[in-house]
């Protein structure tokens, strides 16, 4: 009898969990939908702007002076910051520990002195590694509502990129691909990377969610056709003027875009995470039920064998 009271109770503390793991998961699914409206309204726009960026730094490679000093290339690379995109909280399944192993890949393969400004709570893992240290931390708002939210980091990065501190910012982030799939990924946003034109969120197979590089290329050949002649620039009050108030602005989009694609992920990775842990509870009640049921019997059976026993002690 005290087994099955065991159990008994075990089914109903499981059943409660389930409970809880089920609410999460239609919370994480209502902010996850938010959050994937939000980047489909800025994913397009954003890599159209980061070829706008690609063109400009064409253009600057093909100068015997550069246009702009953000997308000048420094010949030896001494110390890289990294903007890490992380989680406040956990209960999102591989969602930080992927970004974090990512980060440490990209890290033993370009053993530079790095730095790192990390945006969320769970980037904790990344203090203390060998030849590396936190500049700075910032808070990460879990809805985004506007540039202006984001645009301190990217300030920082620009500015001590201009001041020589770093020869390298790169962004850490997690594209959102699917409701099932995402991708940790470190970009290089400054200076341009010619030779990497990753875009955001293009490896979807969904039309619906993602983009293909043969529609930006088509976009940027409709809108930026400039080399073919279609379009002629007035540049005012002069290109530099123009370009230092562009170029910024165009990184901190891409900043931007990257705290969108992470926090659509991030829902979406703790959807799936507790809907794995609803399933994995409503196995184990019914496993639980088995046991119980099992216990049951063996219980009525010894109860019947001995009022038997009992009965024909009598008889004799």
């Amino acid at each position: 009898m005290a087994k099955t009271k065991e159990i008994s109770r075990r089914i109903k503390s499981v059943a409660n969990t389930k409970k809880i793991t089920r609410a999460m998961e239609m919370v994480a699914a209502a902010k996850m939908r938010k959050a994937l409206e939000a980047v489909l309204k800025t994913r397009t726009y954003a890599n159209l702007s980061w070829e706008t960026v690609l063109r400009l730094a064409k253009l600057s490679q093909a100068q015997s002076e550069p246009l702009h000093r953000l997308l000048t290339k420094r010949k030896k690379i001494n110390r890289v910051a990294i903007i890490v995109i992380t989680s406040n909280r956990g209960l999102c399944g591989g969602f930080n520990s992927a970004l974090i192993a990512k980060i440490k890949e990209s890290i033993v393969r370009h053993p530079v002195k790095t730095d790192f400004i990390l945006v969320g709570r769970k980037g904790t893992p990344l203090y203390g590694l060998p030849n590396t240290e936190v500049a700075a931390e910032f808070s990460k708002e879990d809805i985004l509502t506007s540039i202006s939210e984001i645009a301190p980091i990217g300030k920082m990065a620009a500015s001590d990129y201009l001041s020589r501190k770093y020869d390298k910012v790169l962004v850490a982030y997690t594209d959102f691909i699917s409701a099932s799939s995402q991708i940790a990924r470190v970009k290089q946003i400054l200076p341009v990377d010619l030779n990497v034109d990753e875009y955001l969120g293009v490896a979807s197979s969904n039309p619906k969610i993602g983009v293909t590089k043969e529609m930006i290329t088509e976009k940027s050949n409709e809108h930026l056709a400039v080399e073919q002649g279609k379009y002629e620039f007035v540049f005012e009050p002069s290109p530099r003027a123009v370009l230092d108030k562009i170029i910024p602005r165009l990184l901190e989009i891409q900043l931007y875009q990257a705290f969108l694609e992470s926090n659509a992920s991030e829902h979406s990775a703790r959807m799936s995470a507790m809907h794995q842990a609803t399933e994995a509870a409503s196995d184990m009640v019914a496993e639980l039920t088995l046991f119980y049921n099992k216990a049951r019997q063996a219980g009525i059976t010894a109860e019947i064998a001995e009022i038997s026993a009992g009965a024909n002690a009598l008889a004799e």
